[in-house]
Protein backbone atom coordinates (compact mmCIF):
# COMPACT_ATOMS: atom_id res chain seq x y z
CA UNK A 1 0.00 0.00 0.00
CA UNK A 2 1.12 3.56 -0.70
CA UNK A 3 2.16 5.48 2.38
CA UNK A 4 -0.35 8.09 3.51
CA UNK A 5 1.20 11.52 3.01
CA UNK A 6 0.78 13.65 6.12
CA UNK A 7 1.14 17.34 6.94
CA UNK A 8 1.29 18.39 10.61
CA UNK A 9 0.04 21.89 11.46
CA UNK A 10 1.78 23.27 14.53
CA UNK A 11 3.63 25.97 16.43
CA UNK A 12 6.87 24.25 17.56
CA UNK A 13 5.42 22.23 20.43
CA UNK A 14 2.46 19.88 20.26
CA UNK A 15 3.23 19.17 16.59
CA UNK A 16 6.67 17.74 17.40
CA UNK A 17 5.24 15.68 20.27
CA UNK A 18 2.50 14.22 18.07
CA UNK A 19 5.08 13.29 15.46
CA UNK A 20 7.40 11.68 18.02
CA UNK A 21 4.77 9.44 19.59
CA UNK A 22 2.68 8.51 16.53
CA UNK A 23 4.56 9.07 13.27
CA UNK A 24 8.32 8.87 13.81
CA UNK A 25 8.64 5.12 13.30
CA UNK A 26 5.35 4.64 11.46
CA UNK A 27 5.97 3.10 8.03
CA UNK A 28 2.36 3.52 6.97
CA UNK A 29 2.65 7.31 6.98
CA UNK A 30 5.10 9.78 5.52
CA UNK A 31 5.20 13.20 7.19
CA UNK A 32 6.00 15.57 4.34
CA UNK A 33 6.27 18.78 6.37
CA UNK A 34 5.29 20.72 9.47
CA UNK A 35 3.59 24.09 9.10
CA UNK A 36 4.24 26.81 11.67
CA UNK A 37 2.22 29.72 13.07
CA UNK A 38 1.69 31.81 16.26
CA UNK A 39 5.41 32.04 17.15
CA UNK A 40 7.65 34.35 15.07
CA UNK A 41 10.54 32.95 13.00
CA UNK A 42 10.07 29.25 13.72
CA UNK A 43 9.50 28.27 10.09
CA UNK A 44 12.23 27.87 7.43
CA UNK A 45 13.92 25.31 9.69
CA UNK A 46 14.02 21.53 9.62
CA UNK A 47 12.93 19.01 12.15
CA UNK A 48 16.38 17.39 12.24
CA UNK A 49 17.17 13.81 11.29
CA UNK A 50 18.51 13.21 14.82
CA UNK A 51 14.98 13.70 16.12
CA UNK A 52 12.98 12.58 13.07
CA UNK A 53 14.44 9.06 13.12
CA UNK A 54 15.71 6.56 10.57
CA UNK A 55 12.74 7.02 8.20
CA UNK A 56 13.72 10.68 7.68
CA UNK A 57 17.48 10.83 7.06
CA UNK A 58 17.15 14.36 5.63
CA UNK A 59 14.87 15.63 8.37
CA UNK A 60 11.47 17.23 7.79
CA UNK A 61 10.95 20.81 6.54
CA UNK A 62 9.06 23.36 8.63
CA UNK A 63 7.19 25.90 6.50
CA UNK A 64 4.81 28.76 7.11
CA UNK A 65 1.13 27.92 7.52
CA UNK A 66 0.48 30.59 4.90
CA UNK A 67 1.63 28.01 2.33
CA UNK A 68 -0.91 25.41 3.52
CA UNK A 69 -3.15 25.25 0.43
CA UNK A 70 -0.26 25.17 -2.04
CA UNK A 71 1.52 22.50 -0.04
CA UNK A 72 -1.52 20.23 0.13
CA UNK A 73 -1.95 20.41 -3.64
CA UNK A 74 1.70 20.37 -4.72
CA UNK A 75 2.78 17.60 -2.33
CA UNK A 76 -0.38 15.51 -2.77
CA UNK A 77 -1.15 15.50 0.95
CA UNK A 78 -3.67 12.89 2.08
CA UNK A 79 -4.09 13.95 5.69
CA UNK A 80 -3.55 17.15 7.69
CA UNK A 81 -3.13 16.80 11.47
CA UNK A 82 -4.02 19.93 13.45
CA UNK A 83 -1.51 20.16 16.33
CA UNK A 84 -1.51 23.50 18.10
CA UNK A 85 -3.60 25.20 20.76
CA UNK A 86 -5.39 28.27 22.08
CA UNK A 87 -7.55 28.94 19.07
CA UNK A 88 -11.32 29.25 18.88
CA UNK A 89 -13.46 26.30 17.88
CA UNK A 90 -14.58 28.44 14.94
CA UNK A 91 -10.94 28.87 13.86
CA UNK A 92 -10.33 25.10 13.96
CA UNK A 93 -13.31 24.44 11.72
CA UNK A 94 -12.24 27.20 9.33
CA UNK A 95 -8.87 25.47 9.00
CA UNK A 96 -10.71 22.16 8.54
CA UNK A 97 -12.85 23.63 5.76
CA UNK A 98 -9.75 24.95 3.98
CA UNK A 99 -7.95 21.61 4.24
CA UNK A 100 -10.95 19.61 3.04
CA UNK A 101 -11.57 21.99 0.14
CA UNK A 102 -7.91 21.55 -0.82
CA UNK A 103 -8.41 17.80 -1.11
CA UNK A 104 -7.01 16.35 2.15
CA UNK A 105 -8.55 14.82 5.26
CA UNK A 106 -8.50 16.86 8.48
CA UNK A 107 -7.56 15.12 11.71
CA UNK A 108 -7.42 15.85 15.45
CA UNK A 109 -5.54 13.48 17.75
CA UNK A 110 -6.92 12.21 21.06
CA UNK A 111 -5.44 11.65 24.49
CA UNK A 112 -5.04 7.86 24.23
CA UNK A 113 -2.55 8.09 21.40
CA UNK A 114 -0.59 11.09 22.65
CA UNK A 115 -0.33 10.84 26.45
CA UNK A 116 2.72 9.04 27.83
CA UNK A 117 2.61 6.82 30.93
CA UNK A 118 4.86 7.73 33.86
CA UNK A 119 6.30 5.49 36.58
CA UNK A 120 5.65 8.32 39.05
CA UNK A 121 2.43 10.00 40.14
CA UNK A 122 1.52 12.82 37.75
CA UNK A 123 -0.36 16.02 38.52
CA UNK A 124 -1.25 17.86 35.30
CA UNK A 125 -1.96 21.59 35.37
CA UNK A 126 -3.73 22.77 32.20
CA UNK A 127 -6.10 25.60 31.35
CA UNK A 128 -9.08 26.82 29.36
CA UNK A 129 -7.00 29.65 27.85
CA UNK A 130 -3.42 30.84 27.98
CA UNK A 131 -2.90 33.39 30.74
CA UNK A 132 -5.44 31.77 33.07
CA UNK A 133 -2.87 31.17 35.81
CA UNK A 134 -1.33 27.75 35.20
CA UNK A 135 2.13 28.78 36.35
CA UNK A 136 1.12 30.07 39.79
CA UNK A 137 -1.12 27.02 40.19
CA UNK A 138 1.82 24.74 39.36
CA UNK A 139 4.00 26.61 41.86
CA UNK A 140 1.33 26.20 44.53
CA UNK A 141 1.10 22.46 43.81
CA UNK A 142 4.90 22.11 44.11
CA UNK A 143 4.91 24.07 47.37
CA UNK A 144 2.27 21.77 48.87
CA UNK A 145 4.12 18.65 47.73
CA UNK A 146 7.35 19.84 49.35
CA UNK A 147 5.48 20.60 52.58
CA UNK A 148 4.40 16.96 52.56
CA UNK A 149 7.98 15.71 52.14
CA UNK A 150 7.80 14.99 48.41
CA UNK A 151 10.23 16.13 45.72
CA UNK A 152 8.25 17.53 42.77
CA UNK A 153 9.85 17.95 39.35
CA UNK A 154 8.13 20.17 36.82
CA UNK A 155 7.99 19.20 33.16
CA UNK A 156 7.07 22.22 31.08
CA UNK A 157 5.22 22.26 27.78
CA UNK A 158 7.72 22.64 24.89
CA UNK A 159 9.11 25.96 23.70
CA UNK A 160 11.91 24.76 21.36
CA UNK A 161 12.57 27.85 19.30
CA UNK A 162 16.33 27.40 18.81
CA UNK A 163 18.57 24.53 17.66
CA UNK A 164 16.30 21.52 18.08
CA UNK A 165 19.20 19.05 18.28
CA UNK A 166 20.42 20.88 21.40
CA UNK A 167 16.96 20.97 22.94
CA UNK A 168 16.04 17.30 22.95
CA UNK A 169 16.07 17.17 26.76
CA UNK A 170 16.85 20.25 28.86
CA UNK A 171 17.19 20.46 32.65
CA UNK A 172 16.95 23.77 34.49
CA UNK A 173 17.98 23.91 38.15
CA UNK A 174 19.62 27.36 38.27
CA UNK A 175 19.63 30.74 36.53
CA UNK A 176 22.94 29.91 34.76
CA UNK A 177 21.20 26.86 33.24
CA UNK A 178 18.89 29.25 31.37
CA UNK A 179 21.89 31.23 30.14
CA UNK A 180 23.58 28.02 29.01
CA UNK A 181 20.56 27.06 26.93
CA UNK A 182 20.14 30.59 25.48
CA UNK A 183 16.55 30.82 26.70
CA UNK A 184 14.10 33.29 25.18
CA UNK A 185 12.09 35.67 27.34
CA UNK A 186 9.09 33.35 27.10
CA UNK A 187 11.15 30.41 28.33
CA UNK A 188 12.61 32.45 31.19
CA UNK A 189 9.12 33.57 32.18
CA UNK A 190 8.11 29.95 32.63
CA UNK A 191 11.29 28.48 34.15
CA UNK A 192 12.65 31.18 36.45
CA UNK A 193 9.78 31.29 39.01
CA UNK A 194 10.05 27.52 39.49
CA UNK A 195 13.83 27.66 39.81
CA UNK A 196 13.64 30.44 42.41
CA UNK A 197 11.15 28.29 44.32
CA UNK A 198 13.68 25.44 44.34
CA UNK A 199 11.96 23.24 41.76
CA UNK A 200 13.87 21.55 38.93
CA UNK A 201 12.30 22.06 35.50
CA UNK A 202 12.61 19.85 32.43
CA UNK A 203 11.59 20.82 28.91
CA UNK A 204 12.67 20.28 25.31
CA UNK A 205 11.49 18.32 22.29
CA UNK A 206 11.40 14.57 22.98
CA UNK A 207 9.06 14.07 25.92
CA UNK A 208 9.63 10.34 26.24
CA UNK A 209 13.31 11.06 26.91
CA UNK A 210 12.42 14.03 29.13
CA UNK A 211 9.96 12.03 31.21
CA UNK A 212 12.40 9.18 31.85
CA UNK A 213 15.12 11.62 32.94
CA UNK A 214 12.76 13.53 35.23
CA UNK A 215 11.53 10.30 36.84
CA UNK A 216 15.07 9.61 38.09
CA UNK A 217 14.87 12.50 40.58
CA UNK A 218 11.13 13.07 41.10
CA UNK A 219 8.71 11.72 43.66
CA UNK A 220 5.90 13.41 41.72
CA UNK A 221 5.85 14.73 38.14
CA UNK A 222 4.01 18.04 37.76
CA UNK A 223 3.02 18.82 34.19
CA UNK A 224 3.05 22.58 33.60
CA UNK A 225 0.99 23.04 30.45
CA UNK A 226 1.42 25.65 27.76
CA UNK A 227 -1.34 27.71 26.15
CA UNK A 228 -4.48 25.65 26.74
CA UNK A 229 -3.02 22.39 25.43
CA UNK A 230 -3.91 19.02 26.95
CA UNK A 231 -1.37 17.09 29.02
CA UNK A 232 1.41 15.09 27.35
CA UNK A 233 1.27 12.58 30.23
CA UNK A 234 -1.47 10.38 31.71
CA UNK A 235 -2.33 12.22 34.94
CA UNK A 236 -3.40 10.93 38.32
CA UNK A 237 -4.94 14.34 38.94
CA UNK A 238 -5.98 16.67 36.12
CA UNK A 239 -6.29 20.34 37.15
CA UNK A 240 -7.84 22.78 34.67
CA UNK A 241 -7.53 26.51 35.43
CA UNK A 242 -10.40 28.69 34.17
CA UNK A 243 -10.29 32.48 33.79
CA UNK A 244 -13.47 34.43 34.65
CA UNK A 245 -12.05 37.48 32.86
CA UNK A 246 -12.90 35.57 29.66
CA UNK A 247 -16.21 33.91 30.56
CA UNK A 248 -17.47 31.45 27.99
CA UNK A 249 -14.04 30.78 26.46
CA UNK A 250 -13.88 27.53 28.45
CA UNK A 251 -16.60 26.26 26.09
CA UNK A 252 -15.46 27.81 22.83
CA UNK A 253 -11.67 27.42 22.60
CA UNK A 254 -9.61 24.46 21.45
CA UNK A 255 -8.48 22.37 23.23
CA UNK A 256 -9.39 24.19 26.44
CA UNK A 257 -12.88 22.74 26.34
CA UNK A 258 -11.26 19.28 26.28
CA UNK A 259 -9.27 20.23 29.38
CA UNK A 260 -12.50 21.15 31.14
CA UNK A 261 -14.06 17.82 30.19
CA UNK A 262 -10.96 15.95 31.42
CA UNK A 263 -10.67 17.90 34.69
CA UNK A 264 -10.68 16.21 38.07
CA UNK A 265 -10.32 19.72 39.47
CA UNK A 266 -11.68 22.89 37.86
CA UNK A 267 -9.97 25.90 39.42
CA UNK A 268 -11.60 29.30 38.89
CA UNK A 269 -8.75 31.77 39.25
CA UNK A 270 -8.67 35.60 39.64
CA UNK A 271 -11.98 35.85 41.51
CA UNK A 272 -10.52 38.86 43.33
CA UNK A 273 -10.48 40.94 40.14
CA UNK A 274 -13.30 39.47 38.01
CA UNK A 275 -16.92 40.63 37.90
CA UNK A 276 -19.39 38.62 39.97
CA UNK A 277 -21.62 37.90 36.95
CA UNK A 278 -18.66 36.51 35.00
CA UNK A 279 -17.61 34.27 37.89
CA UNK A 280 -21.17 32.94 38.11
CA UNK A 281 -21.24 32.23 34.38
CA UNK A 282 -17.98 30.29 34.55
CA UNK A 283 -19.17 28.37 37.61
CA UNK A 284 -22.38 27.45 35.78
CA UNK A 285 -20.51 26.38 32.63
CA UNK A 286 -18.23 24.10 34.66
CA UNK A 287 -21.12 22.44 36.47
CA UNK A 288 -23.03 21.88 33.23
CA UNK A 289 -19.99 20.57 31.34
CA UNK A 290 -18.24 18.49 34.01
CA UNK A 291 -20.38 18.16 37.15
CA UNK A 292 -18.00 15.58 38.67
CA UNK A 293 -15.07 18.01 38.79
CA UNK A 294 -14.02 19.36 42.19
CA UNK A 295 -14.58 23.12 42.04
CA UNK A 296 -11.89 25.27 43.65
CA UNK A 297 -11.95 29.05 43.69
CA UNK A 298 -8.77 31.11 43.95
CA UNK A 299 -7.42 34.63 43.80
CA UNK A 300 -4.20 35.92 42.27
CA UNK A 301 -3.41 38.85 44.57
CA UNK A 302 -0.77 41.23 43.23
CA UNK A 303 2.30 42.44 45.11
CA UNK A 304 4.24 45.60 44.31
CA UNK A 305 7.38 46.56 46.24
CA UNK A 306 7.47 50.25 45.28
CA UNK A 307 3.92 51.54 44.74
CA UNK A 308 5.27 55.12 44.80
CA UNK A 309 6.62 54.45 41.29
CA UNK A 310 2.99 54.01 40.16
CA UNK A 311 0.97 56.49 42.21
CA UNK A 312 0.34 59.66 40.21
CA UNK A 313 2.72 58.60 37.42
CA UNK A 314 2.39 58.21 33.67
CA UNK A 315 3.26 54.53 33.35
CA UNK A 316 4.09 52.08 30.59
CA UNK A 317 2.62 48.63 31.29
CA UNK A 318 4.51 45.59 30.00
CA UNK A 319 2.51 42.36 30.14
CA UNK A 320 3.16 38.69 29.31
CA UNK A 321 3.49 38.35 25.51
CA UNK A 322 1.47 35.19 24.69
CA UNK A 323 -1.38 36.27 26.98
CA UNK A 324 -1.82 39.48 24.97
CA UNK A 325 -1.25 37.93 21.53
CA UNK A 326 -2.97 34.59 20.91
CA UNK A 327 -4.35 34.67 24.49
CA UNK A 328 -6.58 37.57 23.47
CA UNK A 329 -6.41 39.44 26.80
CA UNK A 330 -6.51 43.24 26.63
CA UNK A 331 -5.25 43.70 30.19
CA UNK A 332 -3.44 41.80 32.92
CA UNK A 333 -1.80 42.19 36.32
CA UNK A 334 0.05 45.32 35.20
CA UNK A 335 -3.14 47.18 34.36
CA UNK A 336 -4.74 46.03 37.60
CA UNK A 337 -1.68 47.31 39.51
CA UNK A 338 -1.84 50.66 37.67
CA UNK A 339 -5.47 51.06 38.66
CA UNK A 340 -5.04 49.81 42.23
CA UNK A 341 -2.10 52.06 43.05
CA UNK A 342 -3.44 55.17 41.33
CA UNK A 343 -1.43 55.68 38.16
CA UNK A 344 -2.14 59.00 36.48
CA UNK A 345 -2.25 57.46 33.00
CA UNK A 346 -1.23 54.34 31.07
CA UNK A 347 0.87 55.39 28.09
CA UNK A 348 -0.08 53.86 24.73
CA UNK A 349 3.19 52.45 23.31
CA UNK A 350 2.03 52.11 19.71
CA UNK A 351 3.41 55.42 18.37
CA UNK A 352 6.92 54.37 19.47
CA UNK A 353 7.10 50.62 18.72
CA UNK A 354 10.18 49.41 16.85
CA UNK A 355 11.01 46.63 14.42
CA UNK A 356 9.50 43.26 15.27
CA UNK A 357 7.46 44.73 18.12
CA UNK A 358 5.68 46.84 15.50
CA UNK A 359 5.01 43.65 13.52
CA UNK A 360 3.45 42.10 16.64
CA UNK A 361 0.94 44.96 16.86
CA UNK A 362 0.21 44.59 13.15
CA UNK A 363 -0.55 40.89 13.68
CA UNK A 364 -2.51 41.47 16.91
CA UNK A 365 -4.07 44.99 16.73
CA UNK A 366 -6.45 44.14 19.57
CA UNK A 367 -3.57 44.37 22.09
CA UNK A 368 -4.27 48.07 22.52
CA UNK A 369 -2.39 50.33 24.93
CA UNK A 370 -0.11 47.69 26.41
CA UNK A 371 3.35 46.43 25.51
CA UNK A 372 3.72 42.64 25.11
CA UNK A 373 7.03 41.23 26.38
CA UNK A 374 8.00 39.62 23.10
CA UNK A 375 11.47 38.10 23.05
CA UNK A 376 11.74 35.01 20.86
CA UNK A 377 15.04 36.16 19.32
CA UNK A 378 17.93 38.53 20.04
CA UNK A 379 16.55 40.99 17.50
CA UNK A 380 13.11 40.94 19.06
CA UNK A 381 14.61 41.46 22.53
CA UNK A 382 16.64 44.38 21.16
CA UNK A 383 13.52 45.86 19.53
CA UNK A 384 11.65 45.52 22.83
CA UNK A 385 14.45 47.35 24.63
CA UNK A 386 14.53 50.12 22.02
CA UNK A 387 10.75 50.47 22.21
CA UNK A 388 10.76 50.88 26.00
CA UNK A 389 13.61 53.39 25.82
CA UNK A 390 11.74 55.57 23.32
CA UNK A 391 8.43 55.81 25.19
CA UNK A 392 7.94 59.00 27.24
CA UNK A 393 6.78 57.74 30.61
CA UNK A 394 7.65 58.26 34.28
CA UNK A 395 8.04 54.57 35.09
CA UNK A 396 7.59 51.06 33.70
CA UNK A 397 5.30 48.46 35.27
CA UNK A 398 6.72 45.01 34.55
CA UNK A 399 3.94 42.44 34.93
CA UNK A 400 5.75 39.44 33.47
CA UNK A 401 6.70 36.29 35.43
CA UNK A 402 10.39 37.10 34.88
CA UNK A 403 12.09 40.35 35.88
CA UNK A 404 12.72 42.03 32.52
CA UNK A 405 15.04 44.54 34.18
CA UNK A 406 17.58 41.71 34.47
CA UNK A 407 17.35 40.94 30.74
CA UNK A 408 16.86 44.40 29.21
CA UNK A 409 18.60 47.70 29.84
CA UNK A 410 15.66 49.86 30.91
CA UNK A 411 16.52 53.56 31.13
CA UNK A 412 13.55 54.44 33.35
CA UNK A 413 12.45 53.57 36.90
CA UNK A 414 10.68 50.21 36.87
CA UNK A 415 8.49 48.33 39.27
CA UNK A 416 7.70 44.66 39.12
CA UNK A 417 4.28 43.18 39.77
CA UNK A 418 4.19 39.70 41.33
CA UNK A 419 1.21 37.43 41.77
CA UNK A 420 0.70 34.06 43.44
CA UNK A 421 -2.25 31.69 43.76
CA UNK A 422 -4.35 31.90 46.91
CA UNK A 423 -7.21 29.44 47.29
CA UNK A 424 -10.41 30.74 48.82
CA UNK A 425 -12.19 28.41 51.26
CA UNK A 426 -12.66 24.68 50.76
CA UNK A 427 -12.13 22.46 48.84
CA UNK A 428 -8.52 23.43 48.14
CA UNK A 429 -5.45 22.03 46.43
CA UNK A 430 -4.00 20.69 49.66
CA UNK A 431 -6.98 18.39 50.08
CA UNK A 432 -6.67 17.18 46.48
CA UNK A 433 -2.95 16.42 46.92
CA UNK A 434 -3.52 14.65 50.24
CA UNK A 435 -6.09 12.40 48.58
CA UNK A 436 -3.69 11.59 45.73
CA UNK A 437 -0.86 10.66 48.12
CA UNK A 438 -3.21 8.46 50.17
CA UNK A 439 -4.23 6.55 47.03
CA UNK A 440 -0.60 6.02 46.01
CA UNK A 441 0.23 4.54 49.43
CA UNK A 442 -2.39 1.81 49.02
Amino acid sequence: MRKKRVLIMGAAGRDFHNFNVLYRDNRQHEVVAFTATQIPNIEKRKYPAKLAGKLYPRGIPIVSEKDLEKLITKSKIDEVVFSYSDVSNQYVMERAALVIASGADFKLLGKNGTMLKSKRPVIAVCAARTGSGKSQTTRRVCQLLREKGKNPVVIRHPMPYGDLTKQICQRFASIPDMDKHHCTIEEREEYEPHILQGTVVYAGVDYEVILREAEKEADVIVWDGGNNDISFFIPDVYITVVDPHRPGDELSYFPGQTNLLLADVALINKIDTADYEDIEQVRYNIKMTNPKAILIEAASPIYVQKPELIRGKNVLVVEDGPTLTHGGMTYGAGVIAAQKFGAKDIIDPRPWVKGEIKKTFESYPEIGALLPAMGYSKKQINDLERTIDSIPCDSVIIATPVDLAKILKINKPSVRVRYELQEIGKPDLEGVIEELLKKKKK
